[in-house]
Parts: structure tokens; C-alpha cells; sequence
């Protein structure tokens, strides 16, 4: 999402990098290319010039120790301020009341539905028994969408399809919940319009009514600053506690994550991306503010390494690791692995350094399609005896798999450099074999 802007700032670095000092000439310089880039990125004007003003003042007012160039501290400043402006630190999701009820709400195809779903399985995650209610009694296909999204994250849907009153439908749920044990109650609406009196009626009334803990607004952050004036619009009615931002993985700017904490004083709880259920995550301003100055993600990538990997498999692994025996089904499965951690680029994007180098590079899950494609076409004696590769089998797999005997050679080239190196490592994550294969 960040992409473009990321490039700019790295830009507007350039007027102090190799500059022995900060004067108040580079510093406008650079302030004036951070402004810039900001407004590009489609954050509010009036919010980008407090936000440069503040980085030029506090600029000038540092001195440079002999071991942080200028460049390096001005670096800080600007993800400190970054931080500043995106809420300073995470705020925790309401957990609260028996049962716990979470109102969802939105503009229609913001993906307030998927979201809830990523929702239901993030409480299910920590041990709450969850209730998805459907309360669209408008868009046809709704409640056959948030029961698909259900039973693949195992939850239960609340649905009455010949009930018209989502308040009935919600105080229905509640009691369903009470009496079959539910800690937490997801309540779906319909998209609405701010400007529509009737449709914001009804969701302030199920607020009014039901005293959700949590009153959460989801927005698409490719609108953005139409997402911003949304979230005014909707947050003067209905005084929500927290905004949701999807879409990221899409064409955006990013102005809209940027500003909406400074000018609708709500914080941004969640963002999400894509239509997998685990591609959600907690949002913390520190940490998006260092991805977007290139610094890297380092604890989102363990956190989802965490939820992701299994925990024996990976025991088990690194003990054929330590025997010389990890073989390519071993590869597949860390593999498999990774790309529940999200889209691959996200994942290399995280690690410090590496957000400018994949910038332009066509990395997506897809790409490693061929790999795979190589691999199941050996036999499982192949695949846990590399060594049996003779010229005839690898013309076979390479038919098999559509692709070239060059392919074919070349991974098992790096795989086997790979295999020799790990003799000396005790533990091998999936993240660092996947970089190595890459290499």
C-alpha cells in the first residue's frame, strides 16, 4: 500500500544523506519533499504541513552525535512524528461483557462481511466461543456469504432469513448466545450511507439498544480521503469506537490509514487485506511507520510466523535438519506454511532492508506455483532421496511439471546448497529457507 510513498521519503532523505551536519537549509529541503510526498499519498494538507512543521522543528533543534548521520536521525524523527500521527500506540479490542457484542458497520462493499469473519476467528483464536449474527436483511447473498465464512473458520451463524428487524435478529442472537454459552457475538449489518437517515436510524438504534462493547466502522482504504470524510460522517451519528481498514493489499495511497486517527480522533484497531481469514492483523502505528520508511516489520513477521507455524512440525523438521535427512515433501510443507503467513511480498517486505529491493519485483504467492509444480512430479522416493536425480528422471519430472530440465536442475542445485548449509544450523524457520531458496 505504502509502496510509492515509501520511495519519496527515501528521496527527500537524500538532501542530509553524506551531509556531515543538519543545517536549516537541508532540513527545508527535505521537509518540502516529505510534505510532497504526503499530499501524493492523498493525506490531508492542513494534516501533512502540521505534521512537516513539526519534523522541521524538532530537526533543528538536535544535534548530531558523531555515531548517527544526519540522514539516520532525521529518519527517526520522521517515524517518530509518523507514529504520532497514526495514534502512537495499538488500542486493545473490548473483550468485555457476558456476553461480548461487537457491531459492525459500514458503508456497502467495504468489506464489513469478510471482516467479520477475520474477526470471529481472531476472538475464536484466543479462546472465546464465538456467535456470527447476520444482520443485512437487505443484500440478498449476504447471509449465505457470512455462513460460507463459518464453516470455514468453524463458527456459528445466527440467521432468522424471514425476520426483517435486525434489532429482533440481534436481541435474538444475544439470547441464543446466553443460553448456548457464546462469549462473543459478531453482529453483521447492511452497508449504508451516512447521508441515508433511515439506514443510520436503524444502526444507531441497535447501538442505543444493545450497548455493544465494541462499535466498530470498516472503510476501504482505496477510497481515501473519501474514507476519512466517511468516518467523520458516520462517527458524528453513531460515535463508534474504533476504525477497521481494508482492502491494503490493493491500489491505495495510503492517505487514508495516515490521517484518520488525526482527524477523526478514533483509533484504527485492525487492518486487513485479501480475502484469506487469517489475513488480518492488529494495527500498530509504530510498526507501520517503520514499514513505511523501509526499517521493516520484524514482530508482525514473528507474531505471524507464531499463529502459523506448527509448533511439532517444526520440531520435527529441524530434527531431520540435524540428520541430513530434509527432503523436498519437508520443503513443501514449510512452504505450505509461509504462504498462510499472507501474500509473499508483504512477508519479504517486512524484514529490515528489503521493501526497496522488491519494490518492482513480481512476487506473489504464484510464484512459487513452478517449485511445487517440480516437486510433485517426483516420486516420494525422489523427493526423500534427492540423491536418485539422474538425467532421465529429471526429464520426466520436467515434462511432468511444464517446465524446462534447466528449471529442474537449478532447484535441486539450490536445494542441495541449501541441505549442506543447514548441516550447521540447529534452527531453520520457514521464513530464512524460503530467503535462501530465493537467493
Amino acid at each position: 500500500m505504502f509502496d510509492n510513498l515509501s520511495v519519496k521519503l527515501d528521496r527527500a532523505f537524500k538532501n542530509v544523506k553524506g551531509q556531515g551536519r543538519i543545517t536549516e537549509l537541508n532540513v527545508a529541503a527535505t521537509v518540502k519533499d516529505i510534505r510532497r510526498a504526503l499530499i501524493d499519498a492523498d493525506v490531508n494538507y492542513k494534516v501533512a504541513k502540521d505534521v512537516t512543521d513539526s519534523i522541521r522543528l524538532k530537526a533543528m533543534g538536535q544535534n548530531v552525535l558523531i555515531s548517527v548521520s544526519p540522514g539516520q536521525l532525521l529518519t527517526k524523527i520522521v517515524a517518530d512524528e509518523l507514529t504520532v500521527l497514526m495514534g502512537k500506540e495499538s488500542v486493545p479490542l473490548n473483550l468485555s461483557g457476558n456476553p461480548n457484542i461487537i457491531l459492525i458497520s459500514g458503508l456497502q462493499g467495504s468489506g464489513k462481511t469478510t471482516f467479520s469473519g477475520k474477526l470471529a476467528q481472531y476472538i475464536k483464536k484466543k479462546g472465546h466461543s464465538v456467535l456470527l449474527v447476520a444482520c443485512d436483511v437487505y443484500r440478498p447473498a449476504a447471509i449465505n456469504q457470512l455462513k460460507i465464512l463459518g464453516e470455514q473458520i468453524d463458527v456459528e451463524v445466527f440467521a432468522e432469513k424471514e425476520n426483517k428487524s435486525v434489532l429482533s435478529i440481534a436481541k435474538n442472537a444475544i439470547k441464543y448466545a446466553k443460553t448456548h454459552g457464546k462469549k462473543s457475538v459478531i453482529i453483521d449489518t447492511a452497508g449504508r450511507l451516512a447521508v441515508d437517515k433511515q439506514m443510520m436510524t436503524e444502526i444507531s438504534g441497535l447501538k442505543k439498544e444493545l450497548k455493544p462493547a465494541e462499535t466498530l466502522f470498516v472503510v476501504d482504504a482505496m477510497t481515501g480521503q473519501d474514507a476519512v470524510r466517511t468516518a467523520q460522517a458516520f462517527n458524528n451519528q453513531l460515535d463508534f469506537d474504533g476504525v477497521v481498514l481494508t482492502k491494503l493489499d490493493g491500489d491505495t495511497r495510503g492517505g487514508a490509514a495516515l490521517s484518520v486517527k488525526r482527524q477523526v480522533e478514533k483509533p484504527i484497531k485492525f487492518i486487513s487485506s485479501g480475502e484469506k481469514m487469517d489475513a488480518m492483523d492488529i494495527f500498530y502505528p509504530d510498526r507501520m511507520a517503520k514499514r513505511i520508511l523501509g526499517m521493516g516489520d520484524v514482530l508482525t513477521l514473528v507474531e505471524r510466523a507464531q499463529q502459523n507455524f506448527d509448533e511439532k512440525e517444526t520440531q520435527r523438521i529441524n530434527k531431520k535438519i540435524k540428520k541430513n535427512q530434509f527432503g523436498f515433501d519437508d520443503f513443501l510443507i514449510q512452504m505450505e506454511q509461509i504462504k498462510k503467513m499472507g501474500s509473499l511480498k508483504d512477508i519479504v517486505g517486512m524484514i529490515p532492508g528489503m521493501s526497496k529491493d522488491i519494490k518492482d519485483a513480481d512476487i506473489d504467492n504464484n510464484s512459487l506455483k513452478p517449485v511445487e509444480a517440480i516437486i510433485k512430479s517426483m516420486t516420494p522416493k525422489e523427493r526423500s532421496n534427492p540423491e536418485l536425480l539422474n538425467g532421465s528422471r529429471k526429464i520426466r519430472i520436467s515434462k511432468g511439471s511444464g517446465t524446462t530440465v534447466t528449471e529442474v536442475n537449478q532447484l535441486i542445485k539450490q536445494f542441495n546448497q541449501m541441505r549442506k548449509m543447514m548441516k550447521n544450523v540447529n534452527k531453520f524457520s520457514g521464513s530464512k529457507l524460503l530467503s535462501n531458496f530465493k537467493k
